[in-house]
């Protein structure tokens, strides 16, 4: 028996307008930029026809990208809430796969922007097998001070009483079959822009490694220091990599891609000591990459922000298997190493729409 798990951040699957930019144009769209209205009726107005025009096409990606992983239980970052998450699989997925995604969880975390976790289920795998919902726990309430996790290095950052998770760390218990299995969905701290001379991962570094360290702690503290064999996954996007494609170049002469490993940082938190493995690193150097970051040409690189950190006890049955990253949502901007394109989904453009700035990270797990 087997079961394929996959984690998306969809990137702002809401159901609400943003009309802040009226007053803030660093929170205005670029293509609002470019006109000058009278009024806020006036801007509202030109914000609502931009947003619906744009999050058509955007969410029949998102969909397309979702029935290509092809999985029986989703993992999902940047998440309005229920009835938005309702819509779009009514909406878009439902219309493309049928009879999917009958399961939803998402409980209301701490994003001040809004945007929550969620994990959709089918009701039976691939194989046949009955999938339940057994029990859902949300973390969103812990803070620094009460797990013990308040350090010197989160001294300018946070305060001992702030919440660890930026997001929430949403812990669902299913039973596959006979099978019972524990996934973590998580979205750990954004990097930020540089500030103050500082890098945005450098500075924002202590935050997700904490949060790392709270995931870590909620495991162990159920399971045993080395996961007790039970069946989990750490699923999510974690805003953090141990390596990256560092891209150099141009179009006239052509762009080259060069592995470079990076400051540990939170994912190698829950891989140490074999808590979890991160099964993305299975596959080739150059072909783990899960989104293209730039700041323009001088500052551009693939990197693997999208895990699923699986215990030993599913992965020592599973060594020969792949995960497998969806790419074909990816914006024509996206650059790809030699031998790694692939045929875009219809109407994807070159920057939006596009199906996310991610790419969805799928795998095949057996149950024994």
């Amino acid at each position: 028996m087997t079961v394929r798990i996959a984690t998306f951040n969809a990137e702002n699957l809401l159901s609400r307008f943003d009309f802040s930019g009226f007053r803030n144009e660093l929170r205005q769209d670029r293509v609002s930029q470019l006109y000058d209205f009278t009024s806020e009726a006036q801007y509202r107005q030109a914000e609502i026809a931009r947003a619906m025009s744009l999050t058509d096409d955007t969410r029949q990606l998102t969909a397309l990208a979702i029935a290509d992983a092809d999985a029986d239980i989703l993992c999902m970052q940047e998440v309005e809430n229920l009835d938005t998450l309702h819509r779009f699989e009514y909406g878009y997925l439902f219309k493309m796969i049928g009879d999917g995604y009958r399961h939803k969880v998402l409980i209301e975390g701490n994003d001040s922007r809004g945007i929550n976790l969620a994990l959709m289920a089918r009701e039976r795998t691939l194989d046949g097998a009955r999938i339940e919902i057994l029990d859902v726990t949300s973390h969103a309430h812990l803070t620094y001070k009460a797990m013990g996790l308040y350090t010197p290095d989160l001294e300018e950052v946070a305060k001992p009483h702030d919440k660890v998770f930026k997001r929430d760390c949403l812990e669902v218990d299913l039973k596959i079959g006979a099978k019972r299995l524990t996934v973590y969905v998580v979205h750990f701290k954004s990097m930020g822009s540089p500030r103050n001379g500082v890098d945005g991962r450098t500075r924002t570094m202590p935050v997700r490694v904490a949060e790392a360290r709270a995931v870590r702690k909620i495991i162990t503290e159920r399971f045993g220091p080395d996961g007790g064999g039970k069946r989990y996954v750490v699923a999510g996007d974690f805003n953090d990599y141990s390596e990256k494609l560092v891209i150099t170049g141009d179009r006239r002469n052509g762009y080259h891609f060069t592995p470079e490993d990076a400051e540990d940082g939170a994912v190698r938190v829950l891989t140490a000591g074999g808590l979890s493995e991160n099964v993305v690193a299975r596959r080739p150097e150059m072909d783990r990459w899960t989104l293209y970051h730039t700041r323009g040409p001088q500052e551009r690189h693939l990197c693997q922000l999208d895990y699923l950190l699986a215990a030993p006890a599913l992965t020592r049955s599973n060594r020969n298997r792949l995960p497998d990253i969806v790419r074909a949502g990816q914006p024509w901007r996206t650059l790809f190493p030699d031998g790694q394109e692939v045929d875009r989904y219809p109407r994807t453009g070159w920057d939006r729409p596009k199906a996310s700035d991610h790419c969805p990270v799928a795998m095949t797990f057996d149950l024994i």
